[in-house]
């Protein structure tokens, strides 16, 4: 059996620092974008137009605080069938749990319940790289002081979940306020700063005092994205 050739790329919300990703498989013109803002709906269709594929999913990794979705808007205009934690928004086509397989083509995209940003966080691996969300950043990890958020948590599914990956694993975050784009598995490990040579209790104790202010656009973008986002939103 041949494997499919997978194509990657990364795209940026310069206002809300969020990563959007196109996952395809070219040769069966078929193609996922992770976590969409609603902003951008025309660059990424024009994107999968110049890629010839076609957008067969949609996939989130939580309710997002600081964006609103363009789930909904791309599942009415494409048909695309939309994924997300059976924990999360319930306007979804598809509710997934810990080792689901969501099929793009022939690249297979698993999803791993990575809880603790969000209650209903989710990361997706692929052959050789995990979407991490807000779980596991670079050189940092998602809050856990809202959205039932829980610190303790947040440390066993990076430690016991996403850090049981293989070293080299590329890991492509949520956000990232500094520029960088991607890092691996074996980095974040050496590296990470909230996470690297402390206890689970150093993590919790850290993360309970970081006092960070609310997301800018909470109140309106939560109950949005649990409508994927096609509700009418005051700007």
């Amino acid at each position: 059996m041949t494997l499919a050739i997978m194509m990657i790329r990364q795209l940026f919300d310069q206002e809300t620092s969020t990563y959007t990703y196109l996952i395809a498989d070219p040769a069966a013109g078929a193609a996922a974008l992770i976590d969409p803002v609603r902003e951008h709906v025309e660059r990424d269709l024009q994107l999968v137009h110049e890629l010839d594929l076609t957008l067969t999913h949609v996939l989130e990794t939580h309710v997002h605080a600081d964006h609103v979705t363009a789930a909904g808007l791309l599942r009415e205009r494409t048909g695309a069938r939309t994924h997300a934690s059976a924990a999360g928004a319930p306007c979804v086509d598809v509710q997934l749990r810990h080792g689901d397989v969501v099929r793009v083509g022939d690249v297979a995209i698993t999803a791993l319940a990575t809880p603790g940003h969000t209650d209903d966080s989710l990361s997706f691996l692929v052959p050789g790289a995990v979407f991490t969300g807000d779980a596991l950043l670079i050189r940092g990890c998602g809050r856990a002081d809202f959205q039932n958020g829980d610190p303790g948590q947040l440390h066993d599914s990076i430690t016991r979940v996403l850090f049981a990956l293989p070293p080299e694993t590329v890991v492509y975050p949520g956000h990232d306020y500094k520029g960088r784009t991607s890092s691996t598995i074996g980095e974040e490990q050496r590296w990470n700063p909230r996470l690297a040579g402390k206890s689970r209790d150093e993590f919790i104790a850290l993360m309970n005092q970081l006092g960070l202010p609310p997301p800018r656009h909470l109140a309106v973008a939560v109950p949005a994205n649990r409508a994927c986002g096609t509700t009418p939103v005051a700007s």
